[in-house]
């Protein structure tokens, strides 16, 4: 495989703002000199985390919450930054806790992923989760969460739900399911 050399990076400047959002403008030349412009979001240098939640009896605990992206309430796992400070198994216990009222005496990376590398350069722990215990922690969404339980059992049905899209929460549970089944 003949190796590759990444494009240099001529010019970097924001473009575009909001109060969460940086839109980066890369002007890069590749190796055969073609130059061409990019743009993405800023990095901001923090990672996430979403955790698949098994209880004991066999059951996936999900959250539904409202996404403004798709302007509806979306089924998926529990998520969250990595606060500084914040190892990926500590931000995972802390969100499982805010977002479900649980945490968890075992924690297994799956695999870390990135949602769209053309634009985006965050990535996320995707985090089995077992052993669960009741603790529960204020979080910072604007209303309670609906607690959602699955049984693994029926995980086939829960793939074609209508309310569960969102690549990374379907990434992360076909990973949890092939942990699962491995043991």
């Amino acid at each position: 495989m003949k190796k590759q050399i990444p494009p240099e990076i001529l010019d970097a400047k924001v473009v575009a703002k909001s109060r969460l959002f940086q839109i980066e403008a890369l002007d890069l030349k590749f190796s055969n000199g073609e130059e061409r412009t990019y743009e993405r979001m800023k990095p901001s240098g923090r990672n996430a985390v979403m955790v698949v939640p098994v209880t004991e009896n066999g059951d996936l605990l999900l959250v539904r919450e409202y996404a403004a992206g798709t302007e509806r309430y979306e089924l998926g796992f529990p998520k969250g930054l990595i606060d500084p400070g914040e190892t990926a198994l500590e931000a995972a216990n802390r969100e499982l806790k805010e977002e479900i009222g649980f945490g968890a005496h075992q924690l297994f990376p799956l695999k870390e992923v990135v949602l769209a590398p053309s634009y985006f350069s965050s990535k996320m722990t995707l985090l089995l989760a077992q052993d669960l215990y009741p603790e529960k922690l204020e979080g910072d969404e604007p209303e309670p969460l609906e607690l959602v339980r699955w049984p693994v059992a029926q995980a086939e049905e829960l793939l074609s739900h209508v309310d569960f899209g969102e690549a990374r929460s379907i990434t992360a549970l076909l990973l949890a399911l092939r942990e699962l089944s491995g043991r």
